[in-house]
């Protein structure tokens, strides 16, 4: 089987994981069908975990790579990752301004972005789809710089960050699915919403993969750029959603249970 995979292009490669990080989150929205109620403490404790994968996967399989990759720059080797960072983060910035979306357990009123008329369960995937969107670029990058040839960019290296991302996609479907169906949503109506806000992951990661491989030289770049998107992502939102209810050591725990997970994947699969 990886045999097999290994034999497939890196665009192939990332719409595979992109898919699988895709079912993931449907399998964690489908967890509706299965339970009624909602815990916030283990949601809290969710969160914080899907952070701390976010995080450890931005260092270990985007920016140390990314500044390893620059080395032919010199004195300037931190231009490429720092430059790559900042647009990263400013561009999620931007569709964070932008992009109508509301926050698990936030009243409607205090729906971000454009203000709409959209209803409750729209804005509620979209939060969710936001997450997502670096997360995919970071997959489709990854298989696309494990294609370059460099060794600090491996095929098991790509592959240890789809895993850390899927099994932190398990989560956040419930994050979804669960909250929507206490509010009165029928179990299947959670479950699709749950499972959508995952769609675009491969799509940005085909999307990723293909970038690097038509203009390599913007390979430390586009790492970098993956890598300040998902930790804006996850100082700006996830970390706080995760301490609204005053949950915050076992939202703390979480973060580092995930970072703990992200680091060991890394290390022992990259």
């Amino acid at each position: 089987m990886f045999e097999y995979f290994q034999g497939l292009g890196p665009v192939q490669q990332a719409l595979l994981a992109g898919l699988f990080t895709w079912g993931m989150t449907a399998a964690g929205a489908a967890v509706v069908f299965l339970f009624t109620g909602f815990n916030r403490k283990f949601m809290d404790i969710m969160l914080g975990f899907a952070a701390g994968i976010m995080l450890a996967a931005s260092i270990w399989s985007l920016i140390i790579p990314a500044i390893k990759l620059s080395g032919d720059w010199g004195y300037l080797n931190w231009f490429p990752a720092s430059a790559g960072f900042l647009l990263g983060a400013v561009f999620i910035a931007g569709l964070d301004r932008t992009l109508p979306h509301l926050h698990i357990g936030s009243p409607y009123e205090n729906a971000e972005g454009i203000k709409t008329s959209w209803r409750r369960s729209t804005l509620l995937v979209l939060a969710i789809t936001l997450h997502n969107i670096p997360e995919g670029l970071a997959i489709g990058v990854s298989f696309g710089a494990a294609a370059s040839g460099h060794p600090e960019a491996t095929i098991a290296a790509a592959i240890s960050l789809a895993l850390g991302i899927g099994i932190q996609n398990l989560p956040e479907g419930i994050a979804i699915s669960m909250p929507l169906h206490s509010e009165g949503t029928s179990a299947a109506k959670s479950f699709w919403y749950g499972q959508l806000s995952a769609v675009v992951e491969p799509v940005a990661a085909v999307l990723g993969a293909a970038a690097v491989v038509f203009v390599m030289p913007v390979l430390p770049y586009a790492l970098s750029f993956a890598a300040g998107a998902m930790i804006y992502v996850v100082i700006e939102e996830v970390i706080p959603e995760s301490q609204l209810n005053g949950n915050t050591d076992l939202a703390t725990f979480g973060a580092i249970s995930g970072f703990l997970v992200m680091m060991i994947l890394d290390v022992a699969l990259g």
